[in-house]
């Protein structure tokens, strides 16, 4: 069972009840919650600097905007303030974050909001550099920009809880008895807020939307009113519903999430509809696979998650239909399945709601990922036609290039590390600055792999990282894609790492496998190109020849 994480909350008011709300909230990852006491402002991170941080824990930093800044307190208060003081203030409290997530594995800063007392400004709201709510955006503007650097600091929108609490985010009774700002329905939405960014750092996010055809996508029965009759786009409020729902699921793929079908139809009429229809926002081309036909939904989602290489937790399937719903909750309970409304009106309301998509960025990657599942799907017939599995290797006209580790690959080297979960040597997450902080250290090393082929740049797939010593290099960690295993990319890896090792006066190189209930993939792959030494630990003598794989054109990073 994995171990709670570690969760410590610096605010500048009372933080009993979202302590509580953490502390007791059964959604994963389950937290041991720590809270410090009230503080003002930069000292309020001093303050936490004083008590010495503990390495991998996640760090909430919440405060109000008239205590960070005696500025902006003057100026809610009416006085004629200068906008750079105000300012100054913001920069002072960002480099004590700055400081503390040196430190820290995160830190998570919910943006400021206007205290209740001071909510009804009316025209003077947005004044240029007066009005306190143009200021505060400016000082969110001033605190994203001087938290740019800090990889691992992330600003929650707290806006969104408030508004979810409606009438109740706050009650001044609370305020003057406990010094607790916000009603309890805030602190049940930061809750959540939370939870999701702490899934997206860890790489839990969902991968997959699997919907249905029939009364989701669009509205009707497509085998018994044909394409042509279909509610979709046009003048009618079901019609643009179920178009303004696809527009939400197409912006979903430009966030790294793929689409899949699951739905009782004939595929070739399913497959008419979807190319012909004029107000189709979603074509195939957005759809990384499918499963139309007339089989049971939960065998054919659980069929379309495997040929993606994807695992049920990845999954989430949306139906209008609750007994559908209902048949693959019971089937596959890692698949999430919510409840979905009955009115199209609702869906696209209903789809924003989920949190199971955060993630830390979006990569290039990510953008092209239905186009990758598709491309793999043609491999996969010419594979099939081809007269040996060599042959089909010579055929791709692999590229591997090998890069350092850098600013521009960083972001997907953190992103790799944290999702991959087959071939994965070490399973070991880390975010992106404490990847920063591992591969300056001396004798340390990283590499980050892009793959190609005739039918697609899969962008950087593959990671494997070094320590070198005097005479034993080990292997420390070693990460490809899903998408890219069984091409021999894991053999250029792992010639390039030996290689590398051999020129800085290795003789032996070591690994030591982690097993995880999913890394099986990795465990073959060492067990057929490296001698067991003990339990878990593989090696690879430098006396004898490594040969890449020939097929495959290396190109290499600078040694």
């Amino acid at each position: 069972m994995t171990e709670p994480l570690l969760l410590e909350i610096l605010a500048d008011f009372n933080p009993a009840n979202l302590e509580g709300y953490l502390a007791n909230d059964a959604r994963t990852p389950l937290v041991n919650v720590r809270a410090y006491p009230m503080g003002r402002g930069a000292g309020l991170v001093l303050q936490r600097l004083d008590h010495g941080s503990a390495q991998g824990s996640v760090v909430i930093v919440w405060t109000q905007p008239h205590r960070v800044s005696g500025a902006f307190a003057a100026l809610l208060d009416g006085d004629r303030i200068d906008l750079s003081d105000i300012l100054n203030d913001v920069d002072l409290f960002a480099a004590g974050i700055a400081s503390l997530a040196a430190s820290a594995r995160a830190v998570f800063v919910p943006t400021w909001v206007l205290p209740d007392a001071h909510r009804a400004f009316g025209l003077l709201g947005m004044r240029e550099a007066s009005g306190p709510v143009n200021v505060l955006s400016r000082m969110h503007l001033r605190l994203s920009e001087r938290l740019a650097s800090s990889p691992n600091v992330y600003l929650l929108d707290a806006q969104p809880w408030l508004q979810a609490a409606g009438k109740d985010a706050h009650n001044p009774r609370l305020w003057f008895m406990s010094k607790i700002p916000f009603g309890n329905a805030v602190f049940k939405e930061a809750v959540a807020g939370i939870k999701a960014a702490l899934n997206a750092i860890a790489g839990n996010t969902r991968k997959l939307v699997v919907v249905d055809l029939d009364n989701t996508l669009w509205g009707g029965v497509l085998g018994d009113e044909g394409w042509e009759n279909l509610r979709l786009g046009g003048h009618d409020a079901a019609g643009e519903a179920y178009a303004e729902f696809q527009r939400a699921l197409k912006c979903l793929t430009r966030r790294g999430i793929v689409l899949g079908i699951v739905s009782k139809n004939d595929e070739p009429a399913a497959i008419e509809a979807i190319s012909r229809h004029p107000e189709m926002v979603l074509r195939m081309t957005d759809f990384a696979g499918w499963r139309i036909n007339w089989d049971d939904k939960a065998d054919n989602v659980a069929s379309l998650a495997a040929a993606l290489n994807l695992g049920l937790q990845s999954v989430v399937f949306i139906d209008d239909n609750p007994v559908e719903r209902d048949r693959v909750r019971a089937a596959l309970p890692e698949v999430l399945t919510p409840d979905w409304p009955v009115s199209p009106l609702m869906f696209s309301q209903a789809l924003a709601s989920l949190d199971c998509f955060d993630t830390v960025a979006v990569t290039g990657e990510d953008r092209r990922r239905a186009a990758a599942y598709q491309a793999e799907a043609v491999r996969v017939q010419e594979r099939d036609r081809s007269g040996s599995y060599d042959e089909w290797l010579r055929g791709l006209k692999l590229k591997v290039r090998v890069s350092e580790l850098n600013e521009a690959n960083i972001t997907r080297i953190a992103q790799l590390l944290n999702k991959t979960n087959q071939m994965n040597l070490s399973t070991r997450r880390m975010t992106a600055a404490e990847i920063e902080a591992w591969a300056s250290t001396p004798g340390h090393k990283l590499w980050a792999f892009r793959v190609l082929d005739k039918f697609e740049d899969a962008g950087i797939t593959g990671i494997a990282s070094m320590a070198v010593g005097s005479d034993e290099a080990w292997i420390v960690d070693f990460v490809l894609s899903c998408r890219v295993i069984g091409r021999q990319v894991e053999e250029a890896m792992l010639y390039q790492a030996l290689t590398y090792a051999s020129e800085h006066g290795a003789r032996v190189v070591s690994a030591e496998y982690v097993p995880t209930p999913k890394n099986g993939p990795c465990l073959r792959f060492l067990e057929r190109s490296g001698e067991n030494g003990n339990g878990h630990i593989f090696r690879w003598n430098l006396q004898r020849p490594f040969a890449p794989p020939p097929h495959i054109e290396l190109e290499t990073a600078t040694r």
